[in-house]
């Protein structure tokens, strides 16, 4: 028997508030099965899905993106080719991020480092 959660349970579990499931839900990012009275219920999928969903955000993908991909997920495996384009367009993108992200600490770094020797000749 695969283990069901309500919408709180899940939201402790996969610490996105009520309102943001909502929200993924109304955007059809998430797809939670319902009960005989109405009431959602997501599985241990829907908690793999959710924290992929919100590592796409951490590395800054917008929700327009993360929702062609979750439309394409709901395709299946016809759309794995396109899937994957996305999520390379989006490494190479990241990718680029973290080369200027390590040149600017590196300049700060270098910074830094001249305010330490200026205050050492002091």
């Amino acid at each position: 028997m695969t283990t069901q959660y309500s919408i709180g349970e899940f939201s402790d579990i996969t610490n996105v508030s009520i309102y943001t499931l909502r929200y993924y839900e109304k955007e059809n990012l998430i797809n939670p099965k319902r009960m005989d009275n109405g009431r959602r219920t997501y599985s241990e999928e829907d908690i793999a899905w959710i924290q992929f969903i919100k590592r796409l955000k951490e590395t800054g993908m917008s929700i327009k993106e993360i929702h062609k991909y979750a439309e394409l997920r709901a395709l299946g495996d016809a759309t794995l080719e396109k899937r994957m384009e996305i999520l390379k367009n989006h490494r190479c993108l990241l990718q680029e991020e973290i080369a200027k992200a390590s040149e600017n600490l590196s300049k700060l770094d270098e910074k830094i480092i001249y305010y330490e020797n200026a205050i050492d000749k002091k």
